[in-house]
Parts: structure tokens; C-alpha cells; sequence
């Protein structure tokens, strides 16, 4: 039997390893001038929530400041003490890096979708993430933006 809370975690942090990836392959294209806020459509500005006060950031930053905060997140032993054995409270800490985790996917679609569309088809990352967050509710509905057409959704 697979303990469901030791696999939304160890697939969230797969995730994360691979939008490493993503955001790599952005490098000198989602800059602070072609990017310099974190948006996805013309109604979706993101604050980044990972200072102090939440504040805007330059889309690159954004993404490195939220993969960063995740990947400590996920290391911190007082939050996740054991990688056996996750107690549901622990598991909760998942929703808001996977609610920050999509904004990637969706800056990417709305604002670099040659370069979505080309990772899309090699690693199908954004359809699998999708699926996930769907499969353990960690999303409502109307905050997947991105059309279900561009993915490969079961």
C-alpha cells in the first residue's frame, strides 16, 4: 500500500525538480524587461509572497523565489520530520507551493508559448501538475487558466 501523503509529496517535489528545467530554459527570454511583472493574463498579477510583505516581482524572480521557497519548504524537518511517514497537517503546506507553482505554467503559456509548447511536448509537465493538483484538490477550478486543449489531460 503507498501512503498518499508520502506521494503528493515525493511527486511534488519531482515537480519542482523539473520546473527547475522550465525556468532554465527562460533564462534571457523572460527577463526584467520583456517581464517585469509576474503575470499570466492581462487580469492575473502576481504578488510574490516569499518576502516579508508580499511584493511585485520581475516574472524571473518570482519563479526563482517561489521554486526556492517551495524546495525549503519541502526540506524543512520540522513541517516534513520524516519522508516514511507525512501526517495530514504536513500535507497541507502542499497547497499554497502548488497554487504558487502553477503561476509559472501560466506565465510561460500566456507569455512565452512557443517555449510552453515546445517543453510541453517533450515533458509534459504542466498537463502531469495539472492532473495532480486536480486529482488532490489543491486548486479551484477557475484558477486553472490554462485551456485544457494545450495539455494532455486524461
Amino acid at each position: 500500500d503507498v501512503d498518499v501523503n508520502i506521494w503528493q509529496y515525493e511527486h511534488l517535489r519531482q515537480f519542482i525538480l523539473e520546473l527547475n528545467l522550465l525556468v532554465t530554459q527562460l533564462k534571457g527570454i523572460c527577463t526584467t524587461h520583456s517581464c517585469p511583472k509576474m503575470k499570466a493574463t492581462e487580469d492575473c498579477l502576481y504578488l510574490c509572497a516569499t518576502h516579508k510583505n508580499a511584493q511585485e516581482c520581475c516574472a524571473m524572480d518570482y519563479m526563482i523565489h517561489n521554486l526556492d521557497q517551495a524546495t525549503s519548504m519541502l526540506q524543512n524537518t520540522k513541517i516534513f520530520g520524516s519522508r516514511v511517514s507525512i501526517p495530514a497537517s504536513s500535507v497541507k503546506q502542499l497547497v499554497p507551493i502548488v497554487r504558487r507553482l502553477y503561476r509559472l505554467f501560466s506565465h510561460t503559456f500566456y507569455h512565452h508559448r512557443e517555449l510552453f509548447e515546445e517543453f510541453e511536448n517533450e515533458m509534459f509537465l504542466c498537463s502531469r501538475f495539472t492532473e495532480y493538483a486536480i486529482r488532490f484538490d489543491m486548486m479551484p477550478a477557475k484558477q486553472f487558466i490554462i485551456p485544457k486543449e494545450a495539455l494532455s489531460l486524461s
